[in-house]
């Protein structure tokens, strides 16, 4: 059983962004990158998997600059085998569904794929479609959003997995090959121990250009996007105030309504 795990390069959760002037971009410098959290649930649940004896390899997959290749190392520590890297200028600027095509032309060139797990959404762009559409450009079977993950079986695997949706819990059962998007809660990621860290530095990264995808050109990059991005912006922020009148018993009461009936946080 092979598993590819889908890991997005991204900017540090806590990193302070700034916008380029000419709106084309973020400006990338003292800005640390690293693997999405969410893709860090799917890694850690693809190393899991095998340690329960169901799968040979784990294959770490990104698109992404040169510089990604640290966060591949990252997801190699944490127990991957190898890592794929899509390193091309012809696929920057690209939309979701032009990276789903990317990514299944991957999935099909590494062949006998059983199962792709992918993180809930990236903290980047806040979305959550690329998985979805390489599940339907596959024509594999999803379940998005898993919080309790179980495989069994053996040849075709049987993939049970729990999902919560509002009010409640809702139980998908699917049969492999199949694409799985790791919500938190699933796990809780392992950090790379020393020795693992130093063997994630011998592992091997393979560097893949758009010509070797074996994917049309106007599928792909600018080119293939049906979206593109006009320019970035920092939204303007409105900031409303208000005075509370009476005495300061009253002004008391006042806020813990508006604080539970209005903004809802108690």
């Amino acid at each position: 059983m092979k598993i590819l795990v889908l890991v997005k390069h991204v900017p540090d959760s806590l990193a302070s962004i700034r916008i380029k002037p000419d709106g084309s971009g973020i400006d990338p410098s003292g800005v640390k990158f690293g693997a999405n959290p969410f893709d860090e649930f799917a890694v850690e649940q693809a190393v899991r998997i095998r340690e329960g004896g169901l799968a040979a390899e784990i294959v770490a997959v990104c698109l992404g600059p040169d510089a990604a290749s640290e966060t591949l190392r990252a997801a190699l520590a944490m127990g991957a085998d190898r890592g794929v890297l899509v390193a091309d200028p012809a696929v920057e600027g690209q939309d979701s569904l032009a990276t789903a095509r990317c990514l299944a032309a991957v999935v099909a060139a590494e062949g006998s794929v059983d199962l792709v797990l992918a993180g809930e959404h990236a903290i980047d762009d806040g979305q959550s479609l690329v998985p979805s559409m390489l599940a339907e450009l596959l024509h594999w079977p999803q379940a998005n959003g898993v919080t309790a993950l179980e495989v069994t079986g053996a040849g075709p695997l049987r993939i049970k997995a729990a999902r919560r949706i509002e009010g409640g819990e809702e139980i998908v059962e699917l049969i492999s090959p199949a694409v799985v998007t790791c919500e938190k809660g699933l796990n809780e990621p392992r950090y790379p121990s020393l020795p693992n860290l130093m063997k994630a530095k011998k592992k091997e990264i393979r560097k893949l250009t758009a010509a070797a995808l074996n994917v049309a050109a106007s599928q792909i990059g600018v080119q293939g996007s049906g979206a593109r991005v006009v320019k970035y912006f920092v939204a303007a922020r409105e900031r409303k105030r208000r005075k509370l009148a009476g005495t300061p018993q009253e002004q008391a009461t006042e806020l813990v309504r508006l604080l539970r009936d209005e903004a809802g946080v108690i």
